[in-house]
Parts: structure tokens; C-alpha cells; sequence
């Protein structure tokens, strides 16, 4: 297959097959932007198996998105979109660089959950935007990013309460749109700890990247029992 992309996290190629790409996890992990980096085995296989079953449980829940099928352990077959550059942050409770930029202590549980766009330019380490700022850059128009934001609100509602279903909290997330060709836009890339924040239900104990960050745990070991818990409610 030729390989189209390697981002941080995956190789994208092309799937031979009209309209669709093939999709392979890395046994790598970054944080801080790329700034820290190791490949980690078995995290590529992690990752794939749970984004597969998120994307599934969205798709049963009426949320469309690029995810076709999980092909093996590490990789999955998905519908080709044209990557929307923002990264589309929810936030339900206080942790990270909005403790940082806004002060709010970490753990605070927000009234209603905050919708942020981040700019994907690694050039510029992904700067916080405005919706004008959207709009200037010509990213999306003012009724699109009202689309992105509802969209990432029903998305928030399912996830939390599969979370909840797990016995875990939905702290924040990071998602990607794409768009069709016909103009709609998609789910996109992937949702796994590597994109969310995840706590236990009674304490800030970590089920996500943090333990990378912070060098707080095994990734592995935290995504194999994130994992666990997921095929456990599937029983």
C-alpha cells in the first residue's frame, strides 16, 4: 500500500479501495507536542482496539464518523475525509492548561461543559483560538462552528455516560472533524486515552496519557485495564 501520512500515532495509506484509507497504530507515544517521545510496544494495538470500540458504541448511538471497520489488532479501514485543521476540545472538569491559562484549581467541575478550538499547526505548538479566529483563517464558517460545537456536545453526552457505565469520569477530550466530499462533516481520527482525559468515579486516579506525562504509571498497564472495563460493560 502506499503510505500517504505518518503522523504522530499512525500511518494513513492508501486502501486501493475508492474513498476509503487504511489505517495502522504506532507503538509510539508523544506528549508535550512531540517535545517527549519512546515507542512503547503493544500501545499501537491498545489504542486501535479501543478506538475501534468507541467509534462503534458512537455509531450505535447515531454519532456518523470516518471509522469503516477494525481490520487486525493495529489497524482499521476508514471513509477519506479532508482533515478540518482544529483540534475541537470539551472540557468537563478543570485539569491541564485551562488550570493554567484561567486559574480554576484543578478538579473543578464546570456548570456546563466548555467547547475550545486549538489550532493543528505544530508550527506554532497549536495556539487556542477564538470562533473569529476560525472564521479569519478561513477554517469554518460561523454556522459551521456551531455544527463542530453541537456535534462535540452530543459526542461529550454519549461518552460520558459510557464512561459513567465504567465507573469513570470524562474529564476533557480531543476530537477531529473531516469533510466529505458532499460537504458533511465527519468524526474523524481517533478517541482513546490518548485523546482523553479519564478519571476513576471517586478519585483523580488516571486512566489516560497523564501517566505518560507525568511519569506516573505504565501507559500499558493503564490502557489494558481502560480496555478491560470497556469489554467488561460489553458482556
Amino acid at each position: 500500500m502506499k503510505l500517504l501520512y505518518e503522523g504522530k500515532a499512525k500511518y494513513i495509506y492508501d486502501a486501493d479501495q475508492e474513498g476509503l484509507l487504511h489505517v495502522t497504530y504506532k507503538d509510539e507515544v508523544t506528549a508535550g507536542n512531540g517535545a517527549k517521545k519512546d515507542k512503547v510496544p503493544g500501545k499501537g494495538r491498545l489504542n486501535n482496539l479501543i478506538s475501534a470500540k468507541i467509534f462503534q458504541y458512537l455509531k450505535e448511538h447515531g454519532v456518523k464518523s470516518h471509522f469503516v471497520e477494525q481490520l487486525s489488532e493495529t489497524e482499521q479501514l476508514v471513509q477519506a475525509v479532508d482533515i478540518i485543521p482544529l483540534e475541537v476540545v470539551v472540557r468537563n472538569i478543570a485539569t491541564g492548561s485551562i488550570t493554567k491559562r484561567l486559574g480554576f484549581e484543578k478538579g473543578t467541575t464546570f456548570e456546563q461543559p466548555l467547547v475550545e478550538f486549538f489550532y493543528k499547526n505544530d508550527d506554532l505548538n497549536d495556539p487556542l483560538l477564538t470562533d473569529d479566529h476560525v472564521t479569519l483563517l478561513d477554517i469554518a464558517s460561523k454556522e459551521e462552528i456551531d455544527t463542530l460545537k453541537s456535534a462535540a456536545l452530543e459526542i461529550n453526552q454519549h461518552l460520558s455516560a459510557l464512561m459513567a457505565e465504567m465507573d469513570l469520569r470524562l474529564v476533557d477530550f480531543k476530537i477531529e472533524f473531516g469533510r466529505t466530499p458532499d460537504g458533511d462533516f465527519l468524526l474523524a481520527d481517533e478517541i482513546s486515552p490518548d485523546t482523553c482525559r479519564i478519571w476513576a468515579k471517586d478519585s483523580d486516579q488516571n486512566f489516560d496519557k497523564d501517566v505518560y506525562r507525568e511519569d506516573t504509571g505504565s501507559i500499558i498497564d493503564t490502557y489494558e485495564a481502560f480496555l478491560n472495563k470497556l469489554e467488561d460493560i460489553e458482556r
